[in-house]
């Protein structure tokens, strides 16, 4: 089975309220945040393609390289959002120190994105400057072929460790595996997953809860985009934007 990783960061708010958020609970604005339940450590510099989605310098989401002048992210973590208010950040493992800040020239939302249903929940960000590449900062290849269930993952990201509870200064990794979009659909009780989503499910207490968004999912390439789930670690799948179906709109996008 191939391997696949998930980057989760802690956020703020998610943004427009849809159905999936009353899947969230009643919880305040600003503690719709991914998670990690039942993780630990990442190893130093696994993850050379995550980076922090940083809004007036706050931790805001997560995101990937795509290359030197482009990150993806979700769409609804860039809602509202001017160039000016967002920063990326590249080449650290732990939130409160290390890494390089990159400056975002432009947003490139898909226009079809529902924040009401949680579809097309994706976005391009452009750089003002080229990203330096080291050995911890690398790009992403990206899937381009539909993935079904059974693919092992490993959920990563800087979520807090329980509910409510602090945020981990170290990122953290834990093993999940996919489910299909039919199954996630079910779980979830909700028609809006469909096959431009991927969804990943173990057992309760693993997985990720009131959540940021936006961070990438890889089995060797990336297949998904953190998008929405139902907290907290307690059965049920939590859902991304499904890289492969919109492989045509990131090309278009990314230059």
């Amino acid at each position: 089975m191939k391997a696949c990783l998930l980057v989760l960061f802690v956020s703020g708010a998610l943004g427009a309220v849809s159905p999936f958020n009353n899947l969230f609970g009643t919880v305040p604005k600003d503690e719709f945040d991914w998670k990690i339940v039942g993780g630990s450590d990442a190893p130093e510099g696994a993850y050379p393609y995550q980076v922090s989605l940083r809004r007036f310098g706050s931790h805001s989401c997560g995101g990937s390289i795509v290359d030197a002048t482009t990150v993806m992210t979700a769409a609804h973590c860039v809602t509202g959002a001017k160039p000016s208010a967002l920063r990326v950040v590249v080449g650290s493992n732990k939130l409160n120190s290390g890494g390089v800040s990159y400056e975002i020239e432009s947003i490139r939302d898909h226009k079809g994105f529902d924040s009401w249903r949680l579809t097309n929940d994706i976005a391009i960000l452009k750089l003002k400057t080229p990203i330096t590449f080291t050995d911890k900062v690398k790009t992403v290849d990206l899937e381009t072929e539909y993935l079904g269930a059974e693919v092992d993952c490993v959920l990563s990201g800087w979520g807090r460790l329980n509910y409510p509870g602090s945020l981990p200064n170290n990122l953290q990794h834990i093993g999940l595996k996919t489910i299909t979009s039919e199954d996630c659909a079910k779980l979830l009780n909700h028609s809006s997953v469909d096959r431009t989503h991927i969804c990943t499910l173990t057992k309760s207490g693993e997985g990720a809860c009131h959540g940021d968004s936006g961070g990438p999912l890889v089995a060797n390439k990336q297949i998904g985009i953190v998008s929405f789930g139902r907290p907290c670690a307690k059965g049920y799948p939590d859902a991304f934007t499904r890289v492969s179906a919109f492989t045509d709109w990131i090309e278009k996008n990314r230059y």
